[in-house]
This record gives structure tokens, sequence and C-alpha cells, in this order.
């Protein structure tokens, strides 16, 4: 029995094996997780329900299991029709949740198309898909160091 809030056994065996530089994507409702991967990640799919389970609520778990030490969204083009004129409101969630855990990294959206090709990396190990419906939820993790007594 572990102790840690991280039980998932494939996402625990894929973050043990990720090291500096890998991704983990954290996906929304919404992205095409099956077809928008990296070559060698894995793919989890913990969307249950409409809303069930959300990014945030991976972000907290995966922010206690690993360290991150960048973390990307996906930009808003201008020509969206779902654009909002502001961040996203998921995104303070999000700069909330990484300030409560302590981590003082700023969220760096980088374009869709941008993001995909990130996603498609060699990078890639891990795509989390959620049923998460907010807009413009996704979330790139980039593994970082971990320090000596960690």
């Amino acid at each position: 029995m572990l102790r840690s809030e991280l039980i998932h056994p494939k996402i625990s065996e894929v973050l043990a094996r990720a090291g500096h530089s890998s991704k983990v994507l954290i996906a929304d409702g919404n992205y095409p997780a099956a077809s928008a991967i990296g070559p060698r990640a894995e793919l989890v799919s913990l969307n249950l329900a409409p809303g069930l389970v959300s990014v945030s609520q991976v972000l907290k778990v995966l922010l206690a299991a690993i360290p991150i030490e960048a973390v990307n969204t996906m930009g808003m083009p201008d020509d969206d029709p779902y654009r909002l004129p502001h961040d996203p409101p998921v995104w303070n969630e999000y700069r909330s949740i990484l300030s409560n855990a302590g981590i003082a990294i700023e969220l760096q959206p980088i374009s869709r198309w941008e993001f995909y090709d990130a996603v498609d990396s060699r990078d890639h190990v891990l795509t989390i898909q959620t049923g998460d419906q907010s807009l413009w939820a996704n979330l790139l993790l980039t593994v970082g160091v971990r320090k000596a007594g960690e």
C-alpha cells in the first residue's frame, strides 16, 4: 500500500521512468489524446464523465510526486471563436495550485500548434486524459531535477 497521494499504477510507473526534461500532458476533455501524442508516450484515460476527473485535481497530485521546472498552457489563437479577452479562469486556478504547493513557476502559454508540436516530441512520456470541460485547460509539464535529499 502506497502512502503518497499518487496511487495509479500506470501513472506511477511512467513517472518513475521519466527523467529531467520529460513532458507530461494533462489533457482536458476536448484534447485529441488518441491522435495528438508523442511517439513513445503512454496514454492514461481518467475521463470518467464530463468534469471528472479535472486537470486541477491531477495537477495537485502530480506536484506532490515529481519536480516541475516548466508549465505550458495552450495559448488561444486570435481567430479562435472561443477566444477570451483575458486568461481563461482555469489558469488562475492553476496559478493558485502552484503557489499553494510552494512552486514559483509562471504559466507559459505557447501557441496551439507549438503546443501540439511539443507534445509530439520524443520527450513526451505521458498523457493523462481528463474529463475537464474548462476551455483551454490543457497543461504540459516539464519534469525538473530531483535534488539531493528529496
